[in-house]
């Protein structure tokens, strides 16, 4: 087991080494080591944004379709009609374009950068043996590498520090209150952003699957457990990159881009009826209807020509 950590741990050396690199840079920028989070944050989901509104127009086109998938569900019932019923729910995502598993794509490219920043920040504070603070992964050359050996390795900004943890080991109770307050701002948010979601869906007038709506309530309360076990640090980061999806989100929704129906013009779903013109009335039961004019009968003078041959009789 130890010899697997030790080889995957080896595997990601150099990108931890390059996020610690990035946020010795803005360090040195900004001697600030909230501020230098924030702006490694900026720069992972400006990497992410593109993945974060493609899976935004998948879930979005997956709501709409969800009168279509109940109605397949009610015409493809029971175990022996399983295949057909995947099978026809398959050709109807790949005509909308939408993606069954599309909304979990940004919490799953999540996952590597938790973990790599989590062990960078770790590594920042990092003790060897004899009591000597030795941070990893950023170069000995930097000026937060410097500022890290003289604080001891306190990750101290915005006064706190953020290599400790809700119930970490506090000078007082009263100093454990922002860790607290930090990881709340965080599942608020991420409620906040699922409401903005679900109120999209509202407006325009899609049903949100209970499924769905259970899973939403369910994920920010394992993120509140998660969030209390690791750095504040690590916290921070999913505090800007919730705000950062918050914002992305809502300039999606304000300019259309996550509607599919505006890409390449308004085009119904699959599977959607159509409008049919309406048909002309019939005649009553005893009503004949108007006779056709044969084409060898002659055709009536127009009115204005008899006029004026009355005139011309008149004078």
């Amino acid at each position: 087991m130890g010899s697997i950590t030790h080889s995957i741990g080896s595997i990601f050396q150099p990108i931890f080494h390059l996020f610690g690199w990035i946020l010795a840079f803005f360090y040195g920028l900004i001697p600030n080591y909230g501020i230098a989070i924030a702006l490694l944050t900026i720069v992972i989901m400006g990497a992410l944004t593109p993945f974060t509104v493609k899976s935004t127009k998948s879930m979005m086109a997956m709501q709409k379709l969800q009168p279509e998938i109940k109605k397949l569900q009610q015409k493809y019932k029971g175990p022996e009609n399983r295949q057909m019923l995947n099978e026809e729910l398959m050709r109807l995502y790949r005509e909308a374009g939408a993606n069954p598993v599309g909304g979990c794509l940004p919490v799953l490219l999540q996952a590597p950068f938790l973990f790599i920043l989590y062990s960078v920040i770790r590594g920042l504070t990092n003790v060897t043996a004899s009591g000597v603070v030795q941070p990893r992964y950023i170069p000995t050359t930097s000026k937060m590498y410097h500022n890290l050996v003289a604080s001891h390795g306190q990750i101290t900004s915005f006064g706190f520090n953020l290599a400790l943890k809700p119930f970490s080991h506090h000078s007082s109770a009263l100093a454990a209150i922002p860790y607290f307050v930090m990881v709340a701002v965080a599942v608020a948010l991420q409620y906040f952003q699922m409401a903005q979601m679900n109120s999209r869906n509202k407006v325009t007038g899609q049903q949100i699957p209970s499924q769905q709506l259970a899973l939403q309530r369910a994920m920010p309360i394992f993120f509140a457990y998660f969030y209390i076990i690791i750095p504040a640090a690590v916290v921070l980061y999913m505090v800007v990159s919730t705000l950062i999806r918050i914002i992305t989100q809502d300039i999606m929704f304000r300019t259309g881009i996550s509607n599919p129906t505006r890409q390449g013009g308004e085009r119904a779903l699959p599977g959607a009826t159509k409008e049919i013109p309406e048909a002309p009335e019939a005649p009553a039961p005893n009503e004949r209807p108007p006779a056709k004019p044969s084409p060898s009968s002659p055709k009536p003078a127009p009115r204005s020509r008899s006029r004026a041959k009355r005139k011309r009789k008149a004078r």
